[in-house]
């Protein structure tokens, strides 16, 4: 970028930075600053608690269910929308034209569910996971981890690996931003359906009982809506959590998508 904007758009992500971290209840201590191709911008955090006060990776029982915290599909939805953008700078998108020409033959996806689907996955990613993870200690969650860039099934068998039990994961649900599916399927092949589509700023993956989890989601999802205000035309579908899967006894340790998993458009 040209100086000008250089320290414009600098500025701005270190505003955003530290902002998140205000909202994250944390401070900025320290940082440095090089020169980069790239803008990028990134930290550690770092604290002091007791052992009551986290959930360790490697402690799921058989019988616990998973709970997913935020929708999947952001890769998807940030994608299309560079190919919307792209096509109106341009006049031209090989994917977005792709698009066009499935709009010829079937309603397949407009601008404005386009826009939708940008919006929601927006408000995801931008979404801390600090009160899902405040709820996870009173609802005595077992073992947890979070959803990023090796997708849904690369990050559950991350967690099996981990696990002290032999056990295994069944995934039975995955809650999809609506209409990323079907990009997946008919335009360009993310491996969403499969489980590997890489997440940005997802959601948590948490073990409990299923007596646990209910209760965890209902609290969750009350204290989401509060906080976020998910009453408005492009939020009324459902933002989670969801109970997506279930602990079963594997010697091999093995995380799988089941044949006949439901895929809720959300």
């Amino acid at each position: 970028m040209p100086p000008k904007e250089r320290a414009i758009c600098t500025n701005l992500m270190v505003r955003g930075f530290r902002d998140a971290c205000t909202e994250a209840e944390t401070t900025v201590t320290g940082g440095q600053t090089v020169l980069n191709p790239w803008p990028i911008i990134g930290g550690v955090a770092t604290s002091v608690v007791s052992r009551e006060e986290y959930v360790s990776s490697d402690s799921a029982q058989l019988g616990d269910v998973l709970v997913l915290t935020k929708p999947l599909g952001t890769q998807i939805a940030v994608n299309v929308h560079e190919w919307r953008k792209k096509h109106e700078r341009s006049g031209s998108d090989k994917f977005w034209n792709r698009i066009i020409e499935q709009n010829e033959n079937v309603a397949f996806l407009t601008v404005s569910e386009a826009e939708v689907m940008m919006h929601k996955a927006v408000r995801s990613m931008s979404k801390l996971n600090r009160l899902a993870s405040k709820l996870m200690t009173k609802h005595n969650a077992h073992a947890a981890t979070d959803v990023t860039g090796f997708g849904i099934l690369g990050h559950a068998q991350n967690l099996m690996d981990n696990q002290i039990l032999q056990c295994g994961v069944e995934l039975h649900t995955l809650p999809c931003i609506a209409n990323t599916l079907k990009v997946d399927d008919e335009i360009l092949n993310f491996s969403l359906r499969t489980g590997y589509s890489a997440e940005t700023s997802g959601g948590l993956l948490i073990s409990m009982t299923e007596c646990d989890a209910l209760a965890y989601c209902a609290e969750l999802r009350d204290l989401e809506e509060k906080a976020y205000n998910y009453e408005c035309d492009m939020c009324d579908a459902d933002h989670g959590p969801w109970i997506i899967g279930r602990i079963v006894e594997d010697s091999e340790r093995k995380a799988a998508i089941v044949e006949d998993a439901n895929y809720l458009e959300v």
